[in-house]
């Protein structure tokens, strides 16, 4: 009788062995963001446009060189999230470009050596500029707000608000 018993509560075992092995990769496997690879040979990963894989890019911004936020003023207090910025990275003293691409969701993260740079965002044809110091161990952050009176895309802008 112990047997049978022994034998019978296996399979269910290695059921739940594996179950809990693939269930977690799984999940996190299917929910992250690419990286990609600039021209420039500069890693970067772009997400942010629903509000879990916003939290995701909030978590692991630490982790990357350099954070990048796109948004647009709101008439009243508040901000759209908008993608279609074209994001362009010179060294600050030589004005060589270091990372050129576009993005197509509101966060994007880049992987930038340390160092001093010039930070452009284009949207709808008005660029901002902001100057960014990237420092080993620590995680740089640069947010573009552009004004409410700008015509940005309205369908690439609709599925984020």
């Amino acid at each position: 009788m112990m047997k049978t018993t022994a034998l019978s509560l296996r399979p269910l075992g290695l059921a739940l062995v594996l179950g809990s092995c693939l269930a977690p990769g799984h999940a996190a496997v299917t929910g992250n963001p690419p990286i990609r690879m600039a021209p420039q040979g500069i890693e970067y990963m772009c997400g942010g446009s629903g509000q879990a894989e916003a939290a995701f890019m909030e978590t692991v911004a630490p982790r990357w060189a350099a954070s990048f936020q796109f948004s647009m003023n709101r008439p009243g207090d508040g901000r759209n999230r908008v993608t279609g910025v074209k994001l362009r990275v010179r060294d600050a003293y030589n004005g060589y470009q270091v990372l050129e691409v576009m993005a197509d969701a509101p966060h994007l993260l880049a992987r930038l050596a340390p160092g001093s740079y010039t930070v452009e965002a284009t949207l709808d044809g008005l660029t901002l500029i902001q100057p960014m110091n990237v420092v080993h161990g620590s995680a740089a952050r640069a947010v573009f707000v552009w004004p409410s009176n700008l015509s940005a895309p309205p369908a690439a802008q609709a599925a984020l608000q």
